[in-house]
């Protein structure tokens, strides 16, 4: 048995029909290089293998009335994969247009919590391509956000593939086991006694120095940009049941290239890209703000971290700087707020998150997240634009389940005042970028998505002068 930690479980607290909490990729995959050829009889079994290795692809949530604490995670003694993986066939032509409406579809529809929280959907006839023959395929994988962050869901990722076409199978791993309801109950009942220590003996004192903190940076201007100092757009408002996607990929020697010259961080790179994609988008429809725009951006703090749970994040606040025209004065006004922003949010206690969101209460949650959504809050003062999240991975060839790995396009979750998501991630040489968001927001999201392109363009040339 494995207890859920505040932060996972309130990912299933904030949880709504218009707001579903899992994180999506989608996969484009060469199929000419699975050992004895394709077929779907043949990744299924090759997928159950390597599930017996990942005890987490197996955990379903446990939870009884008595349990004053977390829900837990246990062993699905019935597990079946042919619950949780999908075969569909995109219809003709198969392309960009085709797939990301039925990715904005999957991408939408809610996980069953009875069973372990994954979903994984093969796409065939991308590209009108024939995957028998060594064709085109996308795989849409999605997991709620309870079981995973950018960190263990790229290790999650990483398990299901290889850096050989004919890896050996991995050796199974034993499960979470199981719990019964006394067990859940008197856990439970043990961890909901200990918090008010935990909250005067930790966390107290870790808020006070905080905000001390955060204050003499605020007097000094050392402090990152504020949440509720993002401009209004027409993506910071209450979203919808409906998801749309779209996605762009980018050399990542260009990345570099641009980082080396202008003597800036790859992440300061990928901002930069955000940041003009944004402005250009925005100011074709005549809808710039004046001020700049703010992201909100997740930090991983697995190595500073040793609490619980499968999520261990804190986040930072930075500004975009899209209020500047040139890129390369924008690159620059960007290095220089996400340097402040990240010594910022370091000096934070590591564990802040995580452990004032131990006292999360499902009731609470869920009605402050219902109260949000209904009011004019999300459109009169948005926490933050969207969220920016930049993944790295491995710079090798990746082969899923036998089939070469060309693009791997990671969806985040949008939240109610902030309906987009961009998700950046560098594998083999490329950078591959994810966007999400509501069609009733952002019908135009591939207009964006191509913007990146000219962005990184934009950059390039700023090289050259």
């Amino acid at each position: 048995m494995q207890r859920l930690s505040g932060l996972d479980a309130s990912f299933l607290y904030l949880e709504t029909p218009s707001q579903p909490l899992h994180v999506c990729s989608i996969l484009d995959v060469d199929t000419s290089t699975m050992p004895g050829g394709y077929t779907f009889d043949k990744l299924r079994d090759e997928l159950v293998v390597r599930i017996a290795a990942m005890p987490e692809f197996r955990d379903k949530l446990a939870d009884s009335f008595f349990n004053l604490d977390h829900p837990v995670w246990v062993e699905d003694k019935d597990f079946d994969v042919d619950r949780h993986l999908h075969r569909i066939a995109l219809p003709a032509p198969g392309g960009r247009a085709e797939l990301s409406e039925i990715c904005g579809h999957i991408a939408s529809l809610p996980l069953e919590r009875s069973r372990p929280l994954w979903e994984m959907w093969v796409i065939e006839n991308v590209a009108g391509t024939d995957v028998h023959a060594g064709g085109r395929m996308a795989v849409m994988t999605k997991v709620h956000h309870a079981a995973v962050d950018g960190v263990t869901g790229a290790n999650l990722m990483s398990q299901l593939c290889s850096t050989e076409a004919d890896a050996a199978a991995p050796e199974p791993v034993a499960g979470s086991g199981d719990a019964n309801t006394l067990e859940l109950a008197a856990t439970g009942l043990v961890r909901f006694a200990n918090r008010p220590v935990h909250l005067a003996a930790k966390t107290l004192p870790a808020t006070v120095t905080t905000v001390v903190d955060t204050v003499r940076r605020a007097l000094s201007g050392a402090a990152m940009t504020s949440p509720f100092t993002a401009p209004q757009t027409a993506f910071n408002t209450t979203v919808t049941p409906h998801r749309n996607v779209a996605y762009a990929q980018l050399d990542l020697e260009d990345v570099k290239k641009v980082k080396n010259h202008f003597g800036v961080k790859v992440n300061d790179v990928v901002m930069a890209l955000v940041a003009g994609a944004l402005r250009a988008y925005l100011a074709d429809r005549d809808e710039l703000p004046d001020s700049p725009l703010v992201a909100m951006v997740p930090v991983s703090v697995h190595d500073r971290s040793d609490r619980p749970g499968r999520n261990k994040v804190s986040g930072m606040f930075a500004s975009l700087q899209t209020h500047i025209g040139d890129p390369a004065e924008r690159l620059s006004a960007i290095a220089d707020a996400t340097s402040v922003a990240k010594e910022h949010s370091s000096a934070i206690a590591a564990t802040l998150l995580q452990d004032w969101s131990q006292f999360a209460a499902p009731a609470v949650f869920g009605a402050a997240m219902r109260l949000y959504a209904s009011s004019r809050l999300t459109e009169a003062r948005p926490v933050h634009n969207l969220v920016v999240s930049n993944v790295p991975g491995p710079q090798v060839p990746l082969y899923f389940l036998g089939s070469e790995v060309k693009a791997m396009y990671p969806l985040g979750p949008i939240f109610h005042g902030s309906g987009l998501n961009i998700t950046v991630m560098s594998l083999s040489g490329k950078l591959d970028v994810g966007l999400i968001s509501c069609p009733e927001l952002l019908p135009d999201l591939w207009s964006m998505a191509d913007d990146f392109a000219v962005g990184m363009e934009e950059l390039l040339a700023a090289c050259n002068r």
